[in-house]
C-alpha cells in the first residue's frame, strides 16, 4: 500500500490535474507577459502566508521554429493580492 505524507510547511507532491486555485494564480501571474508561452502540465503547491506554487511547464519561445523545453515556474499568492512569478528556471537534461 502506498501512503503520501504531509509535512508541515512542505510542498504536496505534484499532481497533474490544475486546481481551479492553482489555475487562477498562473493565469494571474502570467497576464500581460511576453515572450515565451508556458503550458503548465504539473503543479506542487506550498501553504504558507498564502500559497506557494511550482508548475512544471512546457516552455516554448514565442518565434516561428522556436522548440519546447521543461521549465519550472514559482508562482506566490497572497492571501489577498495578485499572484506574482517569483522564479522561473530552465529545466536542465
Amino acid at each position: 500500500m502506498s501512503e503520501t505524507l504531509s509535512v508541515v510547511g512542505a510542498f504536496s507532491p505534484f499532481k497533474d490535474q490544475l486546481s481551479s486555485e492553482a489555475k487562477l494564480a498562473f493565469d494571474e501571474a502570467f497576464q500581460g507577459f511576453v515572450g515565451v508561452k508556458y503550458q503548465p502540465v504539473a503543479f506542487a503547491q506550498q501553504v504558507v502566508n498564502g500559497v506557494n506554487f511550482k508548475f512544471f511547464c512546457n516552455a516554448e519561445v514565442v518565434i516561428p521554429g522556436s522548440v519546447t523545453y521543461p521549465a519550472m515556474v514559482t508562482i506566490y499568492k497572497p492571501r489577498e493580492g495578485r499572484a506574482s512569478i517569483t522564479h522561473i528556471a530552465k529545466v536542465l537534461d
